[in-house]
């Protein structure tokens, strides 16, 4: 919908909106991703702290399937350090890397919920344009339609 001439720069803010919005999905999405990652963590925690050696639990194998297997030593925990890269740690130690590997992730999600704060920021401005530019057109119809009726007369 083309009004006076400013039916461009509507559609460029349009897309502009859209674009931002593609945006905030992505990195509320990116959010959700690190919280079950959290999730995880917290059950890999739970779980070196209640089992016992000598406790039967479900190995993933992948694709869905699962073996049970005994844990033979559950103050020796091998913990992914990331990279690639795994260590075998003490039980405590263990758990205190994980808890620092959510601690991380919470900084992660404080940065990427300031993005979404500022996405959302930019979004509010450019739909308040896009309501400026609304008026406007508006302004300059009624005009028109007033100075056609000040013709006619």
């Amino acid at each position: 919908m083309s009004l006076g001439g400013g039916g461009g720069a509507m559609q460029e803010l349009q897309q502009q909106l859209e674009a931002l919005e593609q945006e905030k999905e992505a990195i509320e999405a990116e959010i959700q991703d690190l919280q079950d990652e959290q999730s995880a963590i917290d059950e890999a925690i739970e779980a070196i702290e209640t089992l016992e050696t000598g406790s039967t639990v479900q190995v993933p194998l992948g694709g869905g399937a699962y073996v049970r297997a005994e844990v033979q030593d559950i103050d020796e925990v091998v913990v992914s350090l990331g990279g690639g890269y795994a260590a075998e740690q003490q039980q405590d130690s263990a758990v205190e890397t994980l808890e620092s590997k959510k601690e991380q992730l919470d900084d992660e999600i404080d940065e990427l919920r300031e993005e979404v704060d500022e996405v959302d920021a930019e979004s509010e401005q450019l739909e308040q344009q896009a309501q400026q530019m609304q008026q406007q057109q508006m302004q300059q119809m009624q005009q028109q339609m007033q100075q056609q009726q000040d013709d006619d007369e």
